[in-house]
């Protein structure tokens, strides 16, 4: 933003979870209903037109995106949250169990609770969850002072294991059709290998030397501005 502001960077935040509540919406009344009035199955509509697209479930980037952004731009916010570790997490876990609640019937029902879960459903979710993250970021919260093993590399590799997961499902039924009907904990193993694997090099190859590139754009930037800055001055 050439002027930013909290009142845009809300408007745009907004706007973007009214944009997914709308598509839902559109989706359940004139696809998911039509075909369950019929007493036609609808998960596969379910799945092709409301799960899989990422335009529908912006929600759970969003809140992450909403965490950085009060984390680097709004410090006093910010600390003002990591003194409040265990409201944000029974608010989240609290807002999680009220999801969860809703897409129970979503399989099987466009009606009652499951519509509300299919609406509006995945940003309470998206919200819940993002209190428990900022929980574990708290200086107070019971989830701060929970270490678990490898949760930091899950983190790192989270939007490239984001991007990748799903083609690697059909890569491995591909490569190895027998080992599901072998062993399903094998087939699962050998799933979650290529995914870490894949999302490794790609973080690594692309991901990584990016972030490398724009913290020095970063840096040389605020460089000039304040070499210019001490130009100008008298």
């Amino acid at each position: 933003m050439r002027k930013p502001s909290v009142r845009k960077t809300v408007a745009v935040l907004g706007g973007l979870v009214l944009f997914g509540i709308c598509v839902r919406a559109f989706v359940l009344f004139h696809a998911l209903r039509p075909l369950g009035s019929a007493g036609q199955s609808f998960g596969l509509e379910y799945i092709e037109r409301i799960y899989y697209p990422t335009y529908s479930r912006l929600d759970g980037l969003l809140a992450g995106v909403t965490l950085a952004l009060i984390r680097a731009f709004r410090p006093i916010w910010w600390s003002a949250l990591a003194r409040r570790g265990h409201t944000l997490f029974c608010l989240g876990l609290g807002m999680v169990g009220v999801a969860a609640w809703l897409f129970k019937d979503r399989w099987i029902s466009v009606t009652g609770a499951s519509a509300f879960g299919t609406v509006i459903g995945f940003p309470l979710l998206a919200l819940g969850l993002g209190l428990l993250v900022a929980s574990a970021l708290s200086t107070n919260g019971l989830l701060s002072r929970v270490k678990v093993p490898g949760a930091r590399l899950i983190a790192t590799l989270a939007y490239s294991l984001y991007l990748t997961h799903k083609e690697l499902i059909h890569l491995v039924d591909l490569c190895f059709p027998a080992i599901a009907q072998v062993n399903l904990f094998l087939w699962l193993g050998v799933y979650a290998v290529f995914c870490l694997i894949v999302a490794a090099a790609l973080y690594l190859c692309v991901e990584r030397p990016f972030l490398i590139l724009r913290d020095r754009g970063s840096t040389s930037g605020r460089s000039e501005r304040a070499a210019a800055r001490l130009t100008v001055s008298p």
